[in-house]
């Protein structure tokens, strides 16, 4: 699939699945934008991709809106960006859920917002995806505000591609697994916690960010034109069982 002379806007680019998305896309000609915090993790991902980065905390709406403006009219957006404070339905607390909850589903609201307003005003157009998460389906221990940012986030998908449909974007949401990232690995390290969700999988692992990555241009290209308002797990089956 080949995507010479589009560009692609990439929040949370920086690592995990945003990473593997900037360099797959870029290997396949796209131009990226890269979003992230960390400003060392996107130097070495210009260094490696040709990306133009941008640095920035989207936990702030007004730095999210900010990001967006620098990064200009692209032809895609991905909505990377995510986070995870483990809590229990006991435990959470007002700081846990803000840091989620701003991370994982205002931040990309906003992004997805100033995406399509720039579409629209150069002619509409446009694909967004959302990367949520299996965690939005089945109850996970400790996942109390990730599994609500990212059901909202697949709501809110869904609303996208009703209102922004008519002007030629879709919007699409990913449901990837449990995927090998930097998060992922402090949330899963315990073998008596992922051994028991492992064998849930009939394909017998858990998913790599590549997979997520190659999963996201699948719907981010044309073979992808008629799929909109949709939730794609991408999970080894394990929604199927």
């Amino acid at each position: 699939m080949d995507f010479k002379g589009k560009s692609v806007i990439i929040t949370g680019a920086g690592k995990g699945i945003g990473r593997a998305t900037a360099v797959l896309l870029a290997e396949r000609g796209a131009q990226v934008v890269a979003i992230s915090r960390g400003r060392e993790a996107l130097e070495s991902l210009a260094a490696e991709t040709g990306a133009r980065i941008i640095s920035a905390d989207l936990s702030s709406p007004a730095a999210a809106r900010a990001a967006m403006a620098q990064a200009g009219t692209c032809d895609y957006l991905v909505n990377c960006a995510g986070t995870n404070v483990l809590e229990t339905v006991l435990e959470m607390t007002d700081e846990g859920y803000d840091t989620v909850l701003d991370i994982n589903l205002r931040a990309a609201l906003i992004c997805a917002q100033e995406f399509a307003r720039a579409r629209i005003a150069a002619g509409g157009g446009g694909v967004i995806v959302n990367i949520t998460s299996i965690a939005g389906h089945r109850g996970f221990d400790q996942h109390l505000c990730y599994a609500a940012s990212k059901a909202g986030l697949e709501g809110a998908t869904r609303v996208m591609a009703r209102e922004l449909g008519p002007h030629g974007i879709r919007a699409v949401a990913l449901a990837p697994t449990v995927t090998l990232t930097e998060l992922a690995l402090e949330a899963w390290s315990d073998p008596a916690k992922s051994e028991p969700m492992m064998v849930r999988h009939p394909v017998g692992r858990f998913a790599g960010p590549e997979e997520v990555a190659r999963a996201t241009a699948l719907m981010l290209g044309d073979d992808a034109a008629m799929v909109s308002g949709a939730v794609l797990p991408v999970d080894g089956g394990f929604l199927a069982v």
